[in-house]
């Protein structure tokens, strides 16, 4: 963000504002980490904020300092419309189109609010007045930390925005181990265990909490691996049977794509998952090295992401979606190889 934005940003902050803070649907750590975060951050100046999520998300991130106060647009759509309507600004984070934030996107376009974004993902939309888009950033929490550096403010992080940014973070950066954690995110996240982010309490709190139902699915998942030698692929399907087999929840099956990336000369995995509520196949992919999933995904499965790491999702069923996966994939075969 240029000088003359953050001015602006900041008189637009003087006075307390009427304030939603957005995050995608589906929202993960990255996403939970930095609405919760900026929403303390804009509360301790009296603003009137809330956090809007279009669904419900996994249970390993509900002990976050804030998440009794978030609004879930699928199961609150009278009150979420009401205060998006209201909205003076409105903060959409981790994403940069308006569609991924499924159901509320219609009333996101028809608000009159401000709208500002901060998000690390590629080829963003031109729906908010103010840009903060950078995709070399490891999370869109550690740009929420230089959004507030950019105000001035970093002396007014207390523990709970530590807890949450610290949170996005390591999670969005595989706990630190993505090529892109830079020495600048290490230097974030020491900063932000200074003031107050318990990191071995919020790793646990995250990985640490399995149920007995989601190893037996991480079992089946490692079951049904797939790998395509020649081609440096791996893949792992989940039918809806398998879900309620082993009683899925929301984000049982998060990580498990990197299984596939983890074996021996694999650069490139994905993993499907039926949903027959939505009617759909998710589709989450990794890569190492130069092989851009992002543009795997956007050419092949109405997705997008980063250069390493993707989503997209298929409407044919689970065994249409595979088959269309393995014949696409000679396309690549050169990328693949290399």
């Amino acid at each position: 963000m240029i000088k003359a934005q953050i001015s602006e940003i900041k008189t637009l902050l003087g006075t307390p504002q009427d304030i939603v803070i957005v995050p995608h649907k589906n929202p993960d750590g990255d996403a939970v980490g930095s609405t919760l975060a900026l929403y303390h951050y804009l509360k301790a100046y009296s603003h009137r904020a809330t956090v809007v999520a279009p669904n419900d998300y996994p249970d390993f991130l509900k002990w976050l300092p804030g998440n009794d106060e978030v609004l879930i647009f699928e199961s609150q759509q009278e009150a979420c419309e009401a205060l998006i309507h209201k909205a003076q600004l409105i903060f959409t984070l981790d994403f940069n189109a308006l569609h991924r934030t499924g159901d509320m996107a219609t009333s996101l376009e028809q608000s009159s609010a401000t709208k500002i974004m901060i998000d690390h993902h590629q080829q963003p939309d031109t729906y908010a007045k103010y840009t903060y888009s950078d995709v070399s950033m490891s999370s869109t929490c550690e740009m929420v930390y230089n959004f507030i550096e950019l105000l001035g403010d970093l002396d007014n992080i207390n523990s709970e925005i530590a807890t949450c940014l610290y949170t996005g973070i390591m999670t969005d950066t595989g706990s630190f181990r993505f090529p892109s954690t830079t020495s600048r995110t290490h230097h974030v996240v020491g900063d932000l265990m200074e003031r107050g982010a318990k990191n071995s309490e919020i790793h646990n709190q995250v990985y640490d909490t399995n149920s007995y139902s989601r190893l037996q699915l991480l079992g089946r998942a490692l079951q049904n691996l797939k790998v395509i030698p020649e081609l440096c692929t791996a893949y792992i399907t989940l039918s809806q049977a398998e879900l309620d087999e082993f009683n899925f929840k929301k984000g049982d099956t998060e990580g498990f794509v990197n299984y596939g990336l983890s074996l021996k000369d694999i650069i490139f995995a994905a993993i499907f998952i039926e949903n027959e509520q939505e009617g759909i196949v998710k589709v989450s992919l990794r890569s190492k090295g130069t092989f851009s999933v992002n543009a795997f995904s956007r050419a092949h499965f109405n997705g997008g992401g980063h250069t390493n790491a993707a989503g997209g999702r298929s409407e044919e069923n689970l065994q249409i979606t595979v088959e269309k996966f393995i014949s696409i994939l000679p396309q690549y075969k050169n990328e693949l190889s290399q």
